[in-house]
């Protein structure tokens, strides 16, 4: 039997290409279709979930609409959907270095390469969008029609997580769109959570200046390329479908909004408009967002809606966040090979960086660079630190031409060990990601750059000793510490971590481990609560969230101490420190149950989903 979503381009490329499972169960939009789909993405070969009986268990609503999730639910999916990240990169370099011509020849070749930027603006059409071909207007315009999931079971609310957010300049000659989560308040309300840093909170201040309503349209779905678009690092200013039609080699076309002037892509599945007073914010959150943190609740700007249109047939787009890997990894690879020759513009010296999904993206960055004299990588911090979305970063470390791959993983570990001093430590302070919860601050934090360009070191300095002796040794200085488990000892600098049931600052623990420095390089220390020695992947996650450089770094020698604890009244934090995003074991546990999940208890404690 023919289904009408078979029609839709999204899901015949999805299922042409074996990436697409289709779930006929009736699922809740209330935890069960994202914790579904939360599990999918960390599979091995996961694929992208279309959940065609979606329902309300709370109130017994049944939709007719399905839940589309994890399109980007892999390399290939993204490549489809996408293009060669590495193959884009390359024609933009290839702009960025245009010279003029010498010859017919030369003329020839840059004729062409300005023939291809007719597609780049988009196109707006002077008709209605397939995305308008039902108009609800007013109190008919009603959020709860539409299946928004609720994710996690402290969040706020119910929250739409992939919508794209169009808005203007006050004088009409700027337009951004952005991939922001939006709180359902009922049904003719919601949040917009854009950030302090973002385009549309900057349009925002021009209107609030100007003491008038500011116009909004959010659109849903449509081709993937739209979503991904929305969260490009692009320059303030460069409205974002200008790279839909450079990589897609054709214009976006654009409709005009039905109750405002505001365009958005004509083939999206739905549009949510409205106008948000800017003389009034409401409390929005918490909702456990990509960082595998809550993120807490702020103030921020209310959407009035005043019309929702859609195709005839429209299918919800969503996505889930929370602890890695999720479908932002395999996103946020396209965006690293895409923007690494804007980056170079800036940063002419970078041969490559790689920001692992583990580290949350923003929170650790590896870069590869030419070294042509002393504080060559210094340097190179403070310009990563001063552009753009780089400005969010807050580790940096960088190596040499020479290095190993970046993504192979264990050996540039093992590179960065065995040229990591103290002395090449840079600890300093700038902006953060309004996500961050470990900084004392909102959006100010710790930044710590480490240079690891320079030659291996001769030697250790350092007495090996087993896990069990080293562990026996330290629970005899402090009966805090519960676990010990060592990493990379054929390095210079092993890697000790540590797990305490912490009853005082780690500062204190730390101090105390001096008569030890013969036998500790680099300390790390986690709570025992929710955190497995064993597993590296989701330590260097936990690690990285959790750490201040102002706060939280200890040089003592030639030891350098980590305290990756989660804070407290302990270490003067006056903030509140959110809870790990975790899964509902109830809802899980009914799940495998009903046979919708196959995963075992070992899968579960691997990506911490309990």
């Amino acid at each position: 039997m023919t289904n009408f979503y078979d029609n839709d381009k999204t899901i015949k490329i999805l299922k042409e290409n074996n990436l697409l499972k289709i779930i006929d169960d009736e699922l809740d939009i209330y935890l069960e279709i994202p914790h579904i789909a939360y599990v999918e993405v960390k599979t091995p070969n996961s694929k992208a979930i279309l959940f065609t009986n979606p329902v309300d268990k709370k109130t017994g609503k049944k939709f007719t609409i399905p839940v589309l999730m994890n399109v980007f639910c892999n390399e290939k999916a993204v490549e489809l959907f996408i293009g060669d990240g590495d193959k884009i990169g390359s024609q933009i370099e290839s702009l960025l270095k245009i010279k003029p011509p010498q010859g017919f020849s030369d003329k020839l070749a840059l004729f062409g390469k300005l023939f291809n930027l007719k597609n780049v603006p988009p196109k707006k059409l002077s008709k209605k969008g397939v995305c308008q071909e039902i108009v609800k207007l007013g109190s008919e315009a009603r959020l709860s029609d539409l299946p928004v999931l609720t994710t996690w079971e402290q969040d706020g609310g119910a929250f739409i997580t992939m919508g794209q957010v169009y808005t203007t300049s006050l004088d009409g000659k700027m337009s951004n769109v952005g991939m922001y989560r939006l709180q359902i308040y009922n049904d003719g309300q919601l949040g917009l959570h854009w950030q302090i840093h973002k385009d549309s909170n900057h349009f925002f201040h021009e209107y609030k200046k100007a003491g008038v309503k500011m116009p909004v349209s959010i659109a849903i779905g449509g081709d993937p390329m739209y979503i991904w678009c929305g969260q490009a690092p692009l320059p303030i200013g460069v409205f974002e479908l200008m790279l839909y039609g450079f990589v897609k080699k054709e214009n976006a076309r654009l409709a005009k909004s039905i109750t405002n002037d505001i365009y958005i892509p004509h083939d999206v599945d739905f549009v949510i408009e409205g106008f948000v007073d800017t003389s009034k914010l409401r409390i929005e959150g918490p909702f456990g967002d990509h960082t595998g943190y809550y993120t807490l609740e702020e103030e921020y700007p209310v959407l009035d809606v005043t019309c929702i249109s859609s195709k005839k047939n429209p299918i919800f787009a969503a996505t889930v966040v929370g602890k890695p890997p999720l479908e932002d990894k395999y996103m946020g690879h396209a965006t690293e090979r895409i923007f690494l020759p804007l980056l170079k513009t800036t940063a002419p010296d970078l041969i490559d960086y790689y920001m692992p999904e583990n580290g949350v993206f923003h929170n650790l960055i590896v870069a590869k660079i030419n070294v042509n004299y002393p504080g060559h990588a210094t340097q190179m911090m403070h310009a990563f630190w001063g552009v753009g979305q780089m400005s969010f970063v807050k580790h940096a470390i960088f190596v040499g031409a020479d290095a190993p791959k970046l993504t192979d993983t264990k050996e540039i570990t093992r590179w960065i060990l065995n040229r990591i001093g103290a002395e090449e430590l840079l600890i300093t302070r700038g902006v953060v990601d309004a996500l961050d919860h470990s900084s004392p601050k909102f959006a100010i934090g710790g930044k710590l750059g480490i240079d690891c360009t320079g030659d291996e070191l001769s030697k250790s300095g350092i007495f090996l000793l087993s896990d069990a002796e080293l562990f026996i040794k330290i629970k005899q200085i402090s009966d805090e510490v519960v676990g010990l488990k060592q990493y990379f000892t054929d390095t210079k600098n092993p890697i000790t971590v540590v797990s305490v049931d912490k009853k005082t600052t780690q500062s204190e623990l730390l101090e105390a481990l001096k008569p030890l420095f013969l036998y500790l390089k680099i300390v790390v220390i986690v709570d025992e609560k929710n955190n497995n020695l064993n597993n590296p992947y989701m330590l260097l996650w936990r690690v990285v969230n959790n750490i201040d450089s102002n706060r939280d770094i200890f040089i003592a020698g030639n030891m350098i101490g980590i305290d990756a604890t989660n804070k407290n009244e302990l270490d003067g934090f006056n903030r509140r420190w959110p809870d790990d995003v975790t899964c509902t074991k109830s809802v899980l546990d009914d799940l495998r149950d009903r046979g919708i999940l196959d995963i075992d208890d070992e899968f579960i404690e691997k990506w911490g989903l309990v």
